[in-house]
């Protein structure tokens, strides 16, 4: 029988912020790297610029991390950029989460910002 002993406080990893299905309007193979944010979407989600990012396309069950990149706001823009446009298409419909690390016992009061755009990735 195992026996794991905690001393201390323990940190946990929970959700943070959701932007909960947008469309990808453009891709951009040829930039180094990241996803492109319209910077409304940004705020509404309280990410921030730089911060790691999970994302997944419902339309073809892909999952990958990458770092967000300010995006000019109110323009609706989501653009894969670098690699991950070959994963993801124009049209896909996909979901970006963050995580933050958190004491256990304050991540049980924790709530994550999770926004809901319009089909047109407005607000």
């Amino acid at each position: 029988m195992q026996v794991l002993y905690l001393c201390g406080a323990m940190d946990i990893e929970v959700l943070k912020s959701k932007i909960h299905r947008v469309k990808i309007t453009e891709a951009n193979l040829h930039y180094i790297g990241s996803i492109t944010i319209d910077e409304a979407l940004m705020d509404a989600a309280n990410f921030i610029e730089n911060e790691k990012v999970q994302v997944v396309n419902i339309d073809n069950g892909e999952r990958l991390e990458t770092y967000v990149i300010k995006g000019t706001r109110g323009s609706g823009m989501i653009c894969m950029n670098g690699p991950a446009s070959r994963k993801m298409a124009v049209g896909d419909t996909i979901i970006i989460i963050s995580y933050a690390r958190m004491d256990f016992e304050a991540a049980k009061q924790y709530k994550p910002t999770i926004i809901f755009p319009k089909e047109n990735n407005s607000l």
